[in-house]
């Protein structure tokens, strides 16, 4: 029994922390892209505050379908 219970204890492991990387990396990428566009464009802070939002929320939007999905495999 303890053989099977820790392969998935593993594979919860990495889905809890694909989804932290996932959260972060969305959230960075939107904020470089709104940092860069204000440079280029000359609007700071605005695009950076709007790359912001849209990568926290691309993040979460992310998250929402992770749970979902694991919510499926559990029945």
């Amino acid at each position: 029994m303890a053989q099977d219970e820790e392969p998935s204890s593993w594979k919860a492991l990495a889905e809890l922390s694909t989804v932290g990387i996932t959260l972060v990396l969305a959230t960075v990428i939107g904020l470089a892209a709104g940092y860069y566009a204000d440079r280029w464009l000359g609007t700071s802070p605005w695009l950076t505050m709007i790359g912001l939002g849209f990568g926290i929320v691309a993040g979460f939007v992310s998250l929402f379908r992770s749970v979902k999905a694991s919510e499926r495999r559990m029945k």
